[in-house]
């Protein structure tokens, strides 16, 4: 499995991300710049789930994604258009389809924040590079499983089954929402995954990120908005906190970050980079725990140190 299928899958900007144009100078190992900027930036989205389970209480999740995914949009917009980018007629059909998908992530995300905790929804969700290899492995000869990636799949498995079964929720009947909720984050995973492999096999490999960008957007907007309505997810209290949630939402995770990450791959090795991108889930678990006070279980996090490790494995070049 080469690097940047396993970059695809494991940050949280667009799946196609890595899809840039040519670049004069080529990529370099890491500096302190760098290590630096890739840690703050495996921070920042690490906070997207902390964010929206925080303010929970005051504005739905799935609203929170509705209003960053539009505000993020009209951004992207501008960009596109003050450096003179178009998307691509041609191309509609698999942004179609990675539009619905990243629309069914975040839908998936903001039902699992509902019923469990942010550290369980951001290591669930971080499981998407295991479902991504196994799809590319299935449409794509290049994309081969070896003895070392398979292992490495077996391991993560093993460890979302310990997460899942080991844990305090699956012996009490009060922990059946915990469980569903952990059921949802996974799928969410499988949905990142899926996004990975539609993009990689499909005319948008060779599309500009931004246009891979576009497509997530328009999708996440277009299709949770209503959503959001049908469930009746629509609670949105304006103040000081809640705006605050939302303009990090919007500016930071969705755009600026974006902006960041595609600057690093011009400039570094994208393998070297998707070491640190792990960082994330890790600054997930710690942050749930620290700021939302939510519980640490033994055999979750027994659990994630082999689902992690396991994505490690796969990550790595044969």
């Amino acid at each position: 499995m080469n690097s940047t299928t396993s970059l695809h899958a494991v940050s949280p900007v667009p799946a196609g991300a890595s899809a840039l144009p040519r670049q004069p100078v080529a990529p370099g190992p890491l500096d302190g710049r760098a290590i630096g900027v890739m840690t703050l930036l495996c921070l920042t989205w690490s906070l997207q789930q902390i964010s929206l389970k925080a303010i929970a209480a005051q504005a739905s999740p799935m609203l929170m994604v509705v209003l960053r995914s539009g505000i993020a949009l009209v951004l992207l917009a501008a960009l596109m258009w003050h450096r003179g980018e178009r998307a691509q007629a041609a191309r509609w059909k698999p942004g179609a389809v990675v539009g619905a998908l990243f629309a069914l992530e975040y839908l998936l995300v903001a039902e699992a924040l509902r019923f469990t905790g942010a550290s369980h929804v951001v290591v669930f969700l971080y499981t998407a590079p295991i479902f991504a290899a196994l799809g590319l492995h299935l449409r794509l000869p290049a994309e081969r499983l070896g003895a070392r990636q398979v292992g490495g799949i077996a391991l993560a498995f093993a460890g979302i089954a310990l997460a899942f079964l080991g844990s305090d929720a699956a012996s009490a009947g009060t922990g059946a929402r915990a469980l569903l909720g952990d059921a949802l984050a996974l799928l969410a995973g499988v949905a990142w995954g899926a996004t990975t492999v539609t993009i990689r096999c499909s005319s948008l490999a060779s599309a500009p990120a931004t246009e891979t960008l576009l497509y997530q957007l328009l999708g996440a907007f277009c299709l949770l908005l209503p959503a959001a309505w049908l469930t009746g997810q629509w609670h949105f209290e304006p103040s000081a906190l809640v705006w605050a949630h939302l303009g990090f939402q919007s500016l930071v995770v969705s755009f600026v970050s974006f902006l960041a990450w595609c600057w690093l791959l011009r400039r570094y090795l994208a393998s070297r980079l998707g070491v640190f991108s792990f960082l994330t889930p890790l600054f997930g678990v710690v942050l749930g725990v620290g700021l939302l006070g939510e519980p640490l279980e033994l055999p979750f996090v027994a659990g994630s140190v082999l689902v992690l490790a396991g994505i490690g494995l796969v990550a790595l070049r044969r």
